[in-house]
């Protein structure tokens, strides 16, 4: 399963692959936007958005592009490890 997950601290770029990892997931992480956001998210199965530390910008950019692919959107005001292993959890299961 790919997941693509939007916002976040770039401190934790590490910690957010690790969760991934221990769900066999394969993850693209955005911390802050690129040039061509909407190029790089691509089709993945489950779109993660961390609101509280993601601009608008790129939550309608992120949103855009969910419905063109029909993708799972999750959206969570806070950007923690446990809040990432929450979402992974009633998503994917264990």
């Amino acid at each position: 399963m790919s997941v693509v997950i939007i916002g976040g601290h770039d401190r934790m770029v590490c910690q957010y692959k690790a969760v991934c990892k221990s769900y066999k997931c394969k993850a693209k992480i955005f911390t802050q936007m690129p040039g061509n956001f909407d190029k790089q998210i691509g089709s993945p199965d489950l779109i993660v958005l961390f609101t509280n530390t993601v601009s608008h910008k790129m939550v309608r950019c992120a949103v855009a592009e969910a419905e063109k692919s029909h993708t799972t959107i999750v959206r969570s005001h806070t950007s923690s490890k446990n809040a990432l292993c929450d979402i992974l959890e009633s998503v994917i299961g264990k």
